[in-house]
């Protein structure tokens, strides 16, 4: 279903610590994601991430999309902005979808996400 909160990613200087923290405090587990660079987070509910070298980030919040480049386009026509999401790993795409990161038409942040085709 379109617009619904699908994922969320947390931001922080040290993955480790960032694990050791999250999973303490919520009893999430986090599994090594496949870049290496982060962890999958297992809420039991909306799927999460956590990455390093964000310090002092505030929490991504993405909501799903049917088709990401659409919505991309979507959000520039309505007078938003869309940060360059760099190099797309395909292992992660696979596993976990597309992302990106947006600013509405006042500045605020959000994120969209296409999730992993089924089948």
């Amino acid at each position: 279903m379109a617009g619904v909160p699908s994922f969320f990613e947390f931001g922080v200087a040290d993955p480790e610590r960032g694990r050791a923290f999250y999973g303490g405090l919520f009893g999430w587990t986090l599994e090594p994601g496949p870049s290496g660079r982060g962890f999958a987070i297992g809420t039991g509910g909306v799927p999460g991430g956590l990455h390093g070298g964000d310090a002092g980030a505030s929490p991504y919040l993405f909501f799903r999309v049917d088709d990401l480049d659409a919505a991309l386009a979507r959000v520039r026509e309505l007078g938003g902005s869309v940060e360059d999401p760099g190099e797309e790993d395909a292992g992660s795409a696979a596993r976990f979808g597309r992302f990106a990161l947006c600013r509405d038409n006042q500045g605020s942040a959000f994120g969209l996400h296409e999730p992993p085709s089924v089948g």
